[in-house]
């Protein structure tokens, strides 16, 4: 079997081992690869791993041998599922790998928030704490999280993890999903599940988790924002296009929202025209949530756990 890695650098820069998916096959790495060149480097392979390279309608009808597509990553909007399936291409995904290392990150940039850490350290570095005529010395409001509410939009594993660290911060949760997502609620002080609507204008700081889908596309809009407490802060570690970028952007500027902190955005990287790079009060991060080594090598693992069960006959995390 001849497998193909299209973009491997994003899942292995240098520090984690191809051996295991080596031995499943003749393995040829590409760190990166352009459009204009994935048919050349795909042709005669039958599976391909990909994390953000696209295998669109066009590359996959010039791909008569692939068989298998194994996206490295949870969301697998990069391929065709449609056209995949046209060809009986299996596709699979990684629906579970960086749940504690997702959930952490989105801490920190709620804690961010609160505390423009970064900021502070700059500021010292720069001489400006030395030269204070006091001790005390900050630039921003500090905030303390304990008793205020956090409101949870998807409330998955990722979603729940993040609402286990704000109840251990004292806040109380508020969570929003879907009917099927509505057990096993948790017995945390206050918790219960809220409509969107009553969940946004509740919460001082909304942390979304959902999947990207038709119905939470642009989720986070003009008229939703409304809702929200001029004090609130959003906090975003899940899919850029669950927000509508202009529209919070103005929030910002124009004092209806405290402040956002993302670490996805609608296109990534962003253009330089992305009006959030120049909104008042915006933090953000390079889509790096997810790429602890832990939670790569979680995501190495299952890479060659569905790829081998694919090989058996057997497969496992098909999306098409």
């Amino acid at each position: 079997m001849k497998i193909v890695v299209l973009d491997g650098h994003a899942l292995n820069p240098g520090d984690l081992d191809w051996g295991p998916m080596q031995r499943l096959g003749a393995l040829q790495v590409y760190p990166r690869t352009p459009e204009d060149q994935v048919v050349e480097r795909a042709t005669g392979a039958d599976a391909v791993l990909t994390n953000k390279t696209k295998l669109r309608k066009e590359a996959l009808a010039q791909l008569p041998k692939l068989r298998y597509i194994g996206v490295l990553a949870t969301g697998y909007d990069c391929v065709d599922i449609a056209t995949a399936r046209e060809h009986t291409i299996t596709v699979t995904n990684i629906p579970t790998y960086g749940t504690n290392t997702v959930a952490q990150f989105a801490t920190a940039l709620m804690l961010e928030l609160c505390h423009h850490v970064g900021r502070h350290e700059r500021a010292v570095n720069a001489g400006e704490w030395t030269t204070n005529p006091d001790w005390t010395f900050w630039k921003t409001p500090q905030i303390e999280l304990a008793g205020k509410t956090l409101g949870i939009a998807g409330f998955g594993r990722i979603g729940r993890q993040m609402g286990e660290i704000g109840n251990a911060l004292g806040m109380r949760v508020l969570a929003h999903d879907i009917p099927s997502y509505r057990v096993n609620p948790p017995s945390w002080p206050g918790f219960r599940f809220a409509e969107i609507d009553e969940l946004l204008r509740e919460a001082d700081v909304v942390s979304l988790h959902c999947p990207l889908t038709p119905e939470t596309r642009g989720m986070i809009n003009a008229a939703s924002l409304k809702h929200m407490k001029p004090s609130a802060f959003l906090v975003n570690s899940s899919r850029g296009p669950l927000i509508v970028e202009q529209d919070l952007a103005d929030a910002l500027n124009h004092g209806r929202l405290a402040g956002a902190a993302l670490d996805v955005l609608s296109s990534e990287p962003p253009p330089a025209d992305n009006p959030l790079l120049m909104a008042k009060h915006c933090i953000i991060t390079p889509h790096m949530a997810w790429s602890t080594g832990a939670a790569r090598g979680n995501l190495m693992n299952t890479a060659v756990e569905n790829l081998t069960a694919y090989l058996a006959g057997k497969p496992v995390n098909v999306v098409s």
